[in-house]
């Protein structure tokens, strides 16, 4: 208690004089999450270092999940690319590993994302778009072209048709003669997000886990080095979220798979170590360092506590992160690549594995090969030359860091002992309640922004005058008639009797039990096209419908 007395009295005698003089900025100081901030911080003497910190590699994994961390090797670096054609995303993903990335990143078009082949009336003027086309096996090996799958980490984001994807993915393997046991990667497969967040769902979520937990237990024997799900808490910061309601609904959604995987026969310790999340990295550095702290160490005791997990693998949050896409500005885009860096600096320094930096033009379109490199290049100058990978945790101590860990540790528990009361993720989705605190937080921080109390620079401060064009990504418009063509020309070549046979087959494993994974894979070798595996699906599961309060 000495301290918080010496404390008191600097502050009585010292601060208070100064203040009376020139006043604070602020008569409060709070981060996104509404912790607030005092103006310096003392050891909590109190506190139980050991239990709460504990060392690298060891339980609770504050400090990190391997021992060495960075000190063996740097976290994987990923690009998330992806557009037009097959072949133009092929050739970007050829540049980027040429640049030293590490992992490559898939982006799928919105078609292809809810389960549409290119030639579908609900594809028209979307195809290639926010990411690449992908209708077929065809499409997916002229992606990965010349691109050894044992050779590679792959990550793909893909929710709804997850399944498909990664069916196609080991099909490719296959043609490439890798084994699937030798491929290596994540597939995103993280549905609950698309109810509360972004909107790319097909089927009811029960059809939806049916799925989820189908590729978790043919991943657990076939493609061992899979990581099955990325449960997602990117897009439920996107969406306008918290810091600690990014832990506690990205969290609460993993308690909801690993419930499910257990309900439909599975062991904890045979698939969680293949779980993994995926988390943003926002504007609030300290609070971001914080965020992954307390996640990893929550994470730790839910898995140990909750369900009894044996296996100190399944105790680890391992996380991939982006930087905050809807951070970035249209006006005076340079100004993104700072707010890039900064962001993935936390996201180092909090201990992620893999990470993506987002390209200073994405608030105006899809990223140029130049910005592509700059926000390489980001990474690669935090790895190489700032010398913050040669020490774990380098925060770990500061008295605001550990404070403000602990806080959203504890917020982040008060939200899911709610979320637990209602009956658990997927109720709580379904009664709104996720949907409506993010949409709080985000009407509370648009109000902030509008009124001036939250500065965006270049936007609400800082202004200039008539800013100059940029030179944009513009995707050829060409592109939906060729993928149609394509189409047309596979149909006419294939095998349809065994494509009617293989579909029905389909919805009658779909009408029962058995785990669809194998025959998905022996769809898409047939040419079963992505649109009609997830069509056949439709007819059996339905489609999500979500109801609309008015």
């Amino acid at each position: 208690m000495r301290l918080h007395d010496a404390k008191r009295r600097w502050q009585d005698n010292v601060v208070r004089r100064v203040i009376e003089k020139a006043p604070e900025r602020s008569a409060a100081f709070v981060t996104s999450s509404g912790i607030p901030l005092d103006a310096i911080y003392v050891p909590d003497e109190s506190a139980d270092y050991e239990a709460k910190l504990g060392f690298p590699g060891e339980y609770p994994f504050t400090r990190g999940i391997q021992p060495t961390m960075y000190r063996s090797r740097f976290w994987t670096m990923r690009q998330y690319a992806g557009y037009a054609t097959a072949e133009e995303s092929n050739a970007r993903y050829r540049f980027l590993l040429e640049q030293g990335q590490s992992g490559l990143s898939v982006a799928f078009d919105l078609p292809t994302q809810i389960g549409y082949d290119a030639d579908d009336p609900m594809a028209l003027g979307e195809v290639g778009k926010v990411g690449v086309s992908i209708s077929s096996l065809r499409d997916m090996k002229q992606l990965f072209a010349g691109i050894p799958l044992d050779k590679v980490s792959t990550s793909m984001t893909i929710n709804a048709p997850a399944t498909v994807l990664l069916a196609m993915y080991i099909a490719v393997g296959k043609s490439q003669g890798v084994e699937s046991a030798k491929l290596r990667g994540t597939v995103q497969n993280d549905i609950l997000k698309e109810y509360i967040a972004r909107g790319t769902y097909i089927y009811p979520p029960k059809a939806s886990m049916r799925l989820i937990t189908d590729l978790f237990a043919y991943c657990k024997t076939d493609v061992p080095h899979w990581n099955t799900i990325s449960i997602s808490g990117y897009h439920i910061r996107e969406a306008g979220s918290t810091a600690a309601q990014e832990v506690a609904f990205t969290l609460a959604n993993g308690i909801a798979y690993v419930q499910a995987a257990i309900d439909a026969g599975l062991d904890v310790d045979d698939f969680a170590p293949q779980l993994s999340f995926f988390f943003n990295a926002h504007n609030q550095f300290l609070e971001e360092v914080a965020k992954f702290r307390a996640a990893r160490r929550l994470w730790a005791k839910i898995m140990r506590e909750r369900f009894g997990a044996k296996d100190p693998k399944s105790w680890q949050l391992r996380f991939h992160t982006q930087t905050g896409g809807s951070t970035l500005t249209a006006q005076q885009p340079d100004n993104n690549i700072v707010r890039v860096a900064l962001q993935a600096f936390a996201a180092v320094i909090g201990g992620t594995q893999s990470l993506h930096t987002n390209s200073k033009d994405e608030a105006l379109a899809l990223p140029t090969q130049e910005a592509v490199q700059i926000a390489l290049r980001t990474q690669q100058i935090i790895a190489y030359e700032t010398g913050v990978a040669d020490t774990i945790d380098p925060l770990a101590g500061s008295y605001l860091i550990e404070y403000l860990t602990d806080e959203i540790e504890a917020r982040a528990q008060a939200y899911i002992d709610r979320i637990d009361e209602m009956g658990g993720a997927q109720s709580a989705i379904e009664l709104g309640y996720v949907q409506g605190e993010i949409q709080d937080a985000a009407y509370a921080y648009q109000r902030a922004v509008e009124h001036g109390e939250q500065t965006i620079v270049g936007v609400n401060k800082f202004t200039v005058g008539k800013e100059p064009t940029p030179d944009l990504l513009r995707v050829d418009p060409s592109i939906e008639q060729s993928q149609r063509q394509r189409l047309a020309e596979l149909r006419a070549s294939r095998d349809n009797d065994k494509v009617n046979e293989l579909r029905g087959r389909l919805d009658t494993a779909a009408r029962g039990s058995e785990n669809l994974m194998p025959l998905l894979v022996e769809c898409v070798e047939n040419d079963v096209t992505l649109g009609e595996v997830c069509h056949t699906l439709r007819v059996v599961f339905g489609e999500y419908r979500p109801e609309v309060s008015i």
